[in-house]
């Protein structure tokens, strides 16, 4: 295959990952081998197929016991370092694999190996090419199999914008301090109108089109059902495109759709080049400076919901197209709130928080619910603990910027 050697340099040197791989005397063989085996081969100096050939079964054999390793247990509780091992012997896997040929039916293989070394594996700041690594993969890897196709993807309209009652303040884009002091440190959540203008994917994202050809063959985790604390939900990987054809295509019956939501998703991490289009809002910034901003993506069609939940750090939830009805409370109320029991759904209210059941959940009468709508090029700031309900007025696009 073309590029072999343009694609060997941007793998690791021994050097940027000792301090991952020495934690697994067998990692560590098998994968500085399987570099030094790569390099050669690939500019041509003294390694024969003997070699190649056994440093690839090694690769294999590395690959299938972490994955064994990362699902054997609570995939919270997997070391980062075993992940982090399955992602760069997932991508010496990939070159091993091009190596042998560069066929159609090889290279969808390969498409589906980067897709689980990211998915699966734990590949950020791995070391200092890995972004460009993946990068170029993908280009290769989307050219080669011809993503677009006869599919054709609408533009995503904005609803018109409205003034609608909001419950708490809004600022246009307030200074830093001005948010620091008045609503951070107050832990005070607050509304930050047309605070996104500057970003490239208000424009580009909409067109659905777009989005279909950087990322159409990447496998993601999509929600199935409207609703993650409702019995019938569950989750599926499925290639992007199949995701978008079946929720945006005009060619698809609104009346038999399932509501299926990509939702809370690395996104960015597992496709690099869409991190051009957006940069980490400045508010962000607050934060310890040796912790880091965790960026998840929700993408979804009108009627996905997040049921009445909260999570322990501060969030900056953007939208970039569409809109989405929010409920907020106080964690002053948490006591009338429900929770459910189960370690999952812990942080996840039992109510309905757009239809409460009164009779059935009495307590919640003495909580002061916060209403609001959320549109592009907006941002709304939650403090730790602050409980929220999000559904989705109409297609819709958001990040969420984490950060302690």
């Amino acid at each position: 295959m073309e590029n072999l050697e343009e694609l060997q340099d941007l793998l690791p040197k021994y050097e940027e990952i000792e301090k991952i791989v020495i934690k697994n005397p067998e990692a560590n063989y098998i994968i500085s081998l399987g570099l030094k085996v790569l390099e050669d081969f690939v500019r041509n100096l003294d390694k024969t197929s003997e070699q190649l050939e056994e440093s690839s079964y090694l690769i294999q054999a590395l690959v299938d016991k972490c994955w064994e390793s990362i699902h054997t247990d609570h995939f919270s509780k997997i070391p980062l370092h075993v992940r982090q091992i399955y992602s760069i012997a997932c991508y010496l896997k990939i070159f091993f694999l091009l190596l042998e040929n560069g066929e159609l039916k090889q290279i969808e293989k390969c498409s589906k190996i980067l897709d689980e070394a990211l998915l699966i594996g734990y590949s950020q700041k791995l070391y200092e090419n890995g972004d460009r690594l993946v990068e170029k993969l993908m280009q290769i890897f989307n050219e080669k199999l011809n993503l677009v196709e006869d599919l054709k993807l609408p533009i995503i309209e904005n609803p018109p914008r409205v003034n609608a009652l909001c419950d708490i303040p809004q600022l246009e884009c307030p200074s830093l301090e001005v948010f620091k002091r008045g609503y951070v440190e107050r832990e005070q959540p607050v509304l930050l109108l047309n605070t996104l203008t500057e970003w490239p994917a208000l424009k580009l994202w909409p067109d659905l089109n777009y989005i279909l050809k950087l990322a159409g063959n990447r496998m993601v985790p999509i929600e199935i059902g409207s609703n993650y604390s409702n019995e019938e939900w569950s989750q599926q990987l499925m290639k992007l495109r199949d995701f978008l054809e079946r929720q945006f295509s005009t060619s698809t019956e609104i009346s038999s759709r399932k509501v299926e939501y990509l939702a809370q998703h690395e996104l960015f991490e597992q496709i690099p080049l869409l991190k051009k289009d957006f940069n980490v809002p400045d508010y962000c910034s607050l934060r310890s400076s040796n912790t880091d901003v965790d960026i998840k993506a929700w993408l979804g069609p009108e009627g996905t919901v997040s049921p009445l939940h909260y999570d322990p750090k501060h969030n900056l939830l953007c939208q970039v197209f569409g809109s989405k009805r929010i409920i907020l409370a106080s964690p002053e109320d948490s006591q009338y709130l429900y929770a459910h029991e189960s370690e999952f759904l812990k942080n996840t209210s039992q109510i309905e928080a757009d239809a409460v059941d009164y009779q059935k959940f009495p307590l919640v009468a003495n909580v002061k619910f916060y209403y609001l709508n959320l549109q592009a090029g907006d941002c709304l700031y939650m403090p730790p603990r602050w409980w929220h309900y999000v559904r989705s007025l109409s297609p819709s696009f958001s990040i969420s910027f984490w950060w302690e």
